[in-house]
């Protein structure tokens, strides 16, 4: 069966989003809090994989109409979602094998679910021809077929065979046979023996989902044994099966070169099939070691047995734990093996990915969006959601859907991106002019930034500056992350060569602004073409974030952390004085072991990018000079 399309009511902060058609991927665009993650949290309850409750509760009902819809629940519960599907043609060929053919006279079904938790199906069918199947393979008389063929409806057949007093032991089997197929009705008997098993079913996997580094082997075990497993939970567990372990073979005494083969064969299983897919780092495999655990670790790591991931770089030859990766790449992992895992067990899916890869590098989610296209798709169909214009293909927008929460309508999605506001196209507007840039790459005039994050800041502040009345950055420019200052030079060269404008746009000064020099010394770059952000702020070794006025700074870091702190950072909270504020959060961040120690620079950037209409107003007139200051000295290089 396969999704066409789908409707949530009633539903938090939906009340009709309207029917949306659902291709083989299909994303889900709009601002915070539009909606998106509440119409994958229903649609995944309409039908979920095996340990997940699909109830749906009469206080997920929107709270504006909540008082009055509570008086009429029991007597006529509201419904919450729908959705069509289409039979395959082997569907069809089953039920019609055991019911007759042409019994299915539309491959198009509905259901529908209801706050009573009930499945409503509709599909039409020919019941006359199931009699007729039915009468034409019994061992009855022909004088009983003769009486009965008049009957239309199955209920009305067994009525009629019920009625007779003297029942001949053709009768009584026929009678029988009929009414255990079928003394619900021939829709429920087509519901529960065909359609139940067809469906899909619906896999949500979020951000919450990424599984950690340690875990307690006794622990793990209880709650899946009491049914009470996260999906952090699933997705360690999922990990193992991949290796083909389960938990039980690391909780029995082996003896160490049998315990230390057990480890090392998970481990070699677990790098084959990972790392397949990441390509950031190819350095990069797993290793599994077990402990005792520490009784002064925090419950549930203080006791029994403790199993650890951990991840080795052999071009450091180190192993750091699991946790202490990057987000992106706990986030990528912990994917992988979830979903490995649920496709072993069903190849039946429709995965629900709430903003998948949002702390992964730009190139990384263009990987994972080629991950979806060519891995997941051809198998399993996509819904997910996103705020990152690099999880936009802009050559297939015809699978965009728009999602915006309308006054006194609540959630609305939409397939004409036309009739959305700007917030909620901007990351399609990003997304078409990022692979703008790309088609142009080698334009006449390339501003060679050191990454995504510089990109996104100089878009919302180039549209800032014109909000205000002044020229922000000439759209001739074709602004291009090279992926770091390190391949500066490279990008220098390698365009250099064909005779283009190039200016670079450099964050601090680094070991290769000698190399960039050299360049323009060899007529590679204009010598006025390299621009430090020191020159624009005036502060020595600065950053891009350095335009900022540091609180406002703050605040992006604040909300890009938001589930990694515990309390907002402030100013007060820095115990040096480096006038770089990145390099003061990132002190921090390492001082207070939040986020592994690791401060992404693109997270706040991503922040920013999905509050831009919100937080764009809190600009103050210091930054907006700082930013017009930056793009009169670009566009002079014109």
């Amino acid at each position: 069966m396969k999704l066409l399309k789908a409707r949530v009511m009633n539903y938090k902060s939906i009340e009709d989003s309207s029917w949306v058609t659902i291709n083989n991927v299909t994303c889900l665009v709009g601002k915070n809090e539009s909606g998106k993650t509440a119409f994958l949290q229903a649609l995944q309850k309409l039908s979920p994989i095996e340990g997940i409750i699909g109830d749906f509760d009469t206080l997920e009902y929107p709270r504006k109409s909540y008082a009055k819809y509570r008086q009429i629940h029991d007597e006529n519960p509201a419904d919450v979602v729908s959705a069509e599907f289409e039979l395959s043609e082997d569907e069809i060929a089953e039920i019609e094998s055991n019911l007759g053919k042409k019994t299915i006279q539309s491959n198009i079904i509905k259901a529908t679910k209801n706050y009573k938790n009930s499945v409503n199906w509709e599909l039409q069918i020919d019941e006359q021809i199931v009699i007729d199947n039915v009468i034409t393979n019994s061992e009855l008389t022909q004088d009983f077929k003769q009486q009965i063929t008049e009957i239309k409806e199955i209920n009305e057949l067994i009525l009629f065979f019920e009625n007779i007093d003297d029942k001949p032991d053709s009768v009584e089997q026929f009678l029988s046979f009929i009414k255990s197929q079928f003394s619900e009705g021939l829709d429920n008997h087509i519901v529960n023996n065909y359609l139940k098993i067809f469906v899909p079913r619906f896999v949500y996997f979020s951000d919450y989902s990424t599984m950690k580094g340690r875990i307690s082997i006794e622990i793990l075990k209880q709650k899946r044994d009491a049914g009470e497993l996260n999906d952090a939970d699933r997705a360690f567990i999922s990990l193992l099966s991949i290796a083909g372990t389960k938990l039980e073979d690391f909780e029995v005494q082996l003896n160490y070169e049998r315990l230390k083969a057990e480890l090392e064969a998970a481990s070699i299983s677990i790098t084959d099939e990972i790392f397949e897919f990441w390509s950031q780092n190819k350095q990069l495999e797993v290793e599994f070691d077990i402990s005792s655990a520490n009784p002064s670790d925090p419950p549930p790591l203080n006791t029994g047995t403790i199993l650890h991931i951990r991840i080795k770089n052999n071009r450091h030859r180190v192993t750091v734990p699991f946790d202490e990766r990057s987000r992106g790449f706990v986030w990528f992992f912990s994917f992988l093996a979830y979903f490995s895992q649920m496709e072993r067990q069903d190849s039946n899916l429709i995965l629900l990915l709430d903003e998948p890869g949002l702390s992964l590098h730009a190139k990384a989610q263009n990987d994972f969006l080629r991950l979806i296209d060519e891995k997941l798709a051809p198998k399993h169909q996509v819904i997910y959601t996103t705020h990152s214009p690099f999880m936009i293909n802009p050559s297939n927008f015809k699978n965009v859907r728009t999602v915006q929460d309308v006054d006194e309508k609540g959630t609305i999605i939409s397939e004409d991106v036309l009739r959305n506001d700007r917030d909620t196209v901007f990351p399609l507007q990003a997304a078409l002019g990022y692979e703008l840039a790309q088609t142009l790459f080698i334009g006449p005039n390339c501003l060679l930034v050191e990454g995504p994050s510089d990109l996104i800041y100089l878009q919302i502040l180039s549209e800032a500056v014109i909000n205000k009345g002044f020229d922000g950055l000439n759209p001739s420019w074709v602004i291009v992350p090279v992926g770091g200052a390190d391949k500066l030079s490279t990008f220098v060269s390698l365009l250099g060569s064909n005779k283009l404008n190039i200016v670079v746009l450099i964050d601090i000064s680094s070991k290769n602004k000698q190399k960039i020099q050299n360049l323009q010394d060899n007529a590679m770059l204009g010598h006025n073409n390299l621009i430090q952000m020191s020159e624009i702020t005036g502060i020595k070794n600065s950053d891009i974030e350095d335009i900022f006025e540091p609180t406002f700074y703050l605040k992006l870091v604040n909300g890009a952390y938001t589930n990694e702190l515990t309390k907002e950072i402030s100013m007060e909270s820095f115990s040096n004085e480096n006038p770089r504020i990145v390099k003061r959060i990132e002190d921090y961040f390492n001082d207070n072991d939040i986020a592994g120690g690791h401060f992404n620079h693109y997270s706040p950037a991503v922040y920013f990018l999905k509050e831009q209409m919100n937080l764009g107003k809190e600009l103050d007139v210091s930054t907006i000079e700082r930013a017009k200051s930056l793009f009169e000295k670009i566009n002079e290089l014109l």
